[in-house]
């Protein structure tokens, strides 16, 4: 289904101040804003003592969630140089299985703001951290209440966390975020006699994967969510992605499928030669030389620049199957015949510097991308086998491998384009994602931007959904393009006042650079020859005419609203699965609800 794309009107922005003040449009009647565009929400002291946190009643919120609740200490931690305000840190277990939950709970000035935030690979700890939030003023004065939670195991169990524990996996899978959502908020409502007016959450990786679960299987939990960078694609992420990038490096150049392990072709110190051949190819394209690839979609770099008998010997250039190695990576994993196993591209131009995640410094060296499948195949993807001795090498490059491979996607996937529920709900989402992630490819996250608007259609999405491209940013911030914002203010100001957002302007320090990227799919555009790039108030938004086609794979299947997302449940130590299409939340399955209460 094609659905034609509306324009995206242009609007200059002069710093991350002006953007969000530029974000706040028409408010809804009666509704007071702040300077940012947030409603004018009064403040609520505690009507408890945080100590008495401990031992408080939770099993109305336990029966709700199938556990008991238990908090098991609260305490104040004053204001320091990294904390704004005194705050209630509390701390506690979800069941069944581990879950924790951690809070702040504002002790003097809670503007009635929750903030749930999610974590990394595959969780284990539960650090609060508030990704991509610069200039928020709830968080930087420390009057927002938040929590996270480790999603039923800890990072110390390592990559074995999930063996003979199923119920470990249905937290990490789905179930942890919610039942921490549902606890906090019944914790808030004890400590302040009143429970949140506004329900966000923020996550990066599989915090990103985190986020759009919620929106998925449990659209009532949040009234706001930001996704950044999301696993959403956890199983072929975690097999296909990372194992492709090894494996073609390992092998006779060329040949497909890969045979045992042998030493590599392709080592890191050819990096930086690789990127400033491609970045000479295509920074230009958007009218801006500045050391960044604006679209790499529109960059057709041809490796063969950068052979040695095709380039008159550089310094640093490569030989030829250094070359093939260089574009099979970009290219992403095939089979013997070419049938793509996940979507063009695997690793963007643009983004080389980062690769050594991937390309070993010397030979014989392990490289993150092969732990990262080693640890997934071994003890995750298939479900209720462990096999210790699974290695990379046991990859099958074959469609029927892949079928295989990622079943547990029913599981551990977030791919489900239906936001209906989320949308009838009265939810916002912000999705976003940096253009030179060197962990998860942009593309699958575009792959799935795509889905959603043509289930849903574009004027639909576009009144509850925005989704952000950052050039030149790496794994949920770094990298060479602007890559610090605050994606939380204008979230917010969406769900509260109506305030539908626009420009995120990003920006670097270490080049003392700030740059607007707009709403997918307009890109930034120097309003004229001359301009000083470095500048956001001297860009504007452009629409290309033309969207690139997005990439098909055998896996396309994943991305389809009828791939069921599984119900599990443990039976001693074994994990038992339904595969229903529609997970129910325990709110019915449209939501108007909700509207009849806001």
């Amino acid at each position: 289904m094609t659905v034609k794309r509306a324009s995206i009107q242009s609007r200059s922005t002069t710093g991350i101040a002006l953007a969000l003040a530029a974000a706040a449009m028409l408010l809804a009647p009666g509704t007071r804003a702040s300077a940012a565009g947030l409603k004018d929400l009064p403040s609520i002291a505690p009507v408890m003592t945080c100590s008495s946190l401990v031992g408080v009643d939770l099993s109305d919120v336990g029966k709700k969630v199938g556990g008991t609740v238990t908090i098991t200490s609260a305490a104040i931690v004053p204001a320091s140089a990294t904390n704004p305000a005194d705050y209630c840190g509390v701390r506690g277990n979800i069941g069944p299985g581990t879950n924790s939950i951690v809070m702040r709970l504002p002790t003097n000035a809670w503007t009635q703001r929750y903030l749930q935030t999610g974590c990394g690979g595959e969780c284990g700890n539960d650090n609060i951290s508030y990704t991509q939030s610069t200039g928020c003023v709830p968080i930087t004065n420390g009057t927002i209440a938040s929590a996270t939670t480790n999603m039923g195991h800890t990072g110390a169990q390592g990559p074995t966390w999930s063996v003979n524990n199923p119920q470990a996996q249905i937290d990490f899978a789905y179930r942890g975020v919610h039942v921490a959502s549902e606890v906090a908020k019944a914790v808030i409502a004890k400590f302040y006699g009143k429970k949140p007016a506004y329900s966000y959450f923020s996550g990066c990786s599989d915090g990103g994967r985190e986020a759009l679960m919620a929106a998925q299987r449990y659209p009532h939990d949040f009234d706001g969510i930001a996704a950044g960078a999301p696993a959403s694609d956890m199983d072929v992420q975690n097999t296909y992605h990372h194992g492709w990038r090894v494996l073609t490096n390992q092998t006779t150049p060329g040949t497909i499928p890969i045979p045992a392990r042998n030493t590599y072709i392709l080592l890191a110190s050819k990096l930086a030669y690789v990127h400033a051949k491609s970045v000479a190819a295509c920074d230009a394209i958007d009218g801006v030389v500045d050391g960044v690839i604006d679209d790499p979609r529109a960059c057709n770099f041809d490796t063969k620049t950068l052979v040695c008998s095709n380039n008159g010997n550089e310094t640093g250039c490569l030989t030829q199957a250094e070359a093939d190695v260089v574009r099979r990576i970009h290219d992403g994993a095939v089979t013997a015949d070419g049938q793509r196993l996940e979507p063009t591209a695997n690793s963007e131009w643009g983004g080389e510097l980062d690769w050594s995640l991937f390309v070993p410094a010397a030979q014989g060296a392990s490289v993150g991308s092969e732990n990262f499948v080693n640890s997934w195949a071994a003890y995750k993807t298939f479900l209720n086998t462990y096999n210790a001795s699974w290695t990379l090498n046991d990859l099958q490059l074959t469609v029927p491998g892949f079928n295989n491979t990622v079943a547990s996607s029913t599981v551990y996937a977030a791919n489900n384009p239906d936001l209906g529920r989320f949308a009838r709900h009265g939810g916002k989402l912000l999705l976003w994602h940096g253009w030179a992630d060197q962990h998860i490819p942009p593309r699958g996250t575009i792959k799935y931007w795509h889905a959603v608007n043509d289930l849903l259609g574009d004027d639909q999405v576009g009144r509850f959904a925005k989704f952000y491209l950052f050039p030149g940013m790496a794994h949920c911030g770094s990298g060479l393009g602007p890559n610090t914002f605050d994606i939380v203010t204008p979230l917010m100001s969406w769900v509260e006042t109506n305030s539908a957002p626009n420009a995120i302007v990003a920006t670097n320090t270490s080049t003392a650079t700030s740059r607007p990227v707009y709403p997918y799919p307009a890109v930034a555009r120097l309003k004229a020859p001359g301009l000083d790039p470095k500048v956001a108030a001297n860009f504007v938004a452009y629409t290309p005419k033309k969207e690139p086609p997005v990439s098909e794979f055998v896996g396309n299947y994943l991305f389809s609203p009828d791939y069921p997302q599984a119900k599990c449940h443990a039976e001693g130590t074994t994990l038992v699965c339904t595969n229903d299409k529609r997970h129910d939340d325990g709110h019915g399955d449209d939501g108007r609800h909700d509207e009849a209460q806001r």
